[in-house]
């Protein structure tokens, strides 16, 4: 076998020399040789995050909840059989950017297990679901999820920490086994160029919903069957027929306007006769002739 080398890593291998683990450099040497143009020609897969209601045989979008519900927060890449996925540096904010909360840590491990709990992987490592309880901020009802998704390469065992191993303290001991076993690589430029490899292959992920108080939901339904109650002992009219109505009703009132003043004047007209003929009686002279003188 013959290895072409650059100077820089000719130097590179001059100065890790020792009788005892040239061998083991050399093969660690060519394996990263060897994955290189894997990651170089390997197109990058795109990412999604979507969050859906629990307990429904579709997968429907989460957007208005309230505090408790079930939900599922799952997150993918293309499939493919070269990279897999590790979520990590999970967290939560609300709305406004006054406040987050942590969720996953940078191992990829719950850092509270109450607000949401591990991700569960597909055994390609093209996707990871964790369920979890709708919760929300006091002061507004607007969350949003951000996510990191570190990809790795599957035939360069770059996956074997996936699914994380979390202890008590949320640190994942599969990550600490693969340290202890690339020992060889954890100084110098390889793992510099492992680093940032790891760093370019991450991407973020974010997706949100509205999360509401049980009372508000409960106040809603209220009002609204208070609104229903009145829509149905309301009577709607067309406009026309409205204003036919009103036309009808003023004309009845000018005649009734117009009998109640001719009623008045007749019965003015009434008595004015009966003071008449009254006032006539006593209106002409004395004519008892038993009185009269001669």
């Amino acid at each position: 076998m013959f290895l072409t080398l650059t100077p820089k890593e000719i130097l590179e291998l001059s100065f890790w020399w020792n009788p005892k683990t040239v061998g083991k450099r050399i093969g660690v040497l060519c394996s990263m040789i060897g994955t290189t143009p894997v990651m170089a020609t390997a197109p990058m897969p795109s990412c999604s995050m979507k969050i859906f209601v629990s307990d429904t045989t579709n997968e429907i979008v989460a957007e208005n909840v309230k505090i408790g519900d079930k939900l599922t927060l799952a997150i993918a890449i293309d499939y493919q059989d070269i990279y897999g996925m590790k979520v990590t540096n999970c967290l939560v904010r609300d709305g406004l950017n006054w406040g987050e909360q942590p969720l996953i840590n940078d191992d990829g491990c719950p850092v509270d297990e109450e607000i949401m709990g591990s991700f569960e992987y597909t055994q390609n490592l093209t996707r990871g679901v964790v369920a979890f309880h709708a919760h929300k901020f006091p002061y507004t009802s607007s969350v949003y999820y951000q996510c990191n998704v570190r990809l790795c390469l599957k035939e360069a065992g770059g996956c074997e920490d996936v699914p994380p191993d979390c202890d008590k303290n949320g640190r994942n001991f599969r990550l600490r086994k693969r340290r202890d076993t690339s020992d060889l690589i954890e100084d110098g430029a390889l793992a510099d160029v492992r680093r940032d490899d790891v760093r370019d292959l991450s991407i973020e992920v974010y997706s949100g919903l509205y999360v509401n108080d049980n009372e508000d939901e409960e106040s809603e339904g209220e009002e609204s069957e208070a609104k229903q109650s009145i829509i149905d002992e309301e009577f709607c009219i067309s406009m026309r027929k409205f204003a036919i109505g009103v036309a009808i009703a003023s004309l009845l009132l000018m005649l009734a306007v117009i009998l109640l003043v001719a009623c008045i004047l007749q019965r003015r007209r009434r008595r004015k006769g009966a003071s008449t003929t009254a006032s006539s009686i006593y209106s002409g002279p004395y004519s008892n002739r038993a009185y009269s003188r001669d």
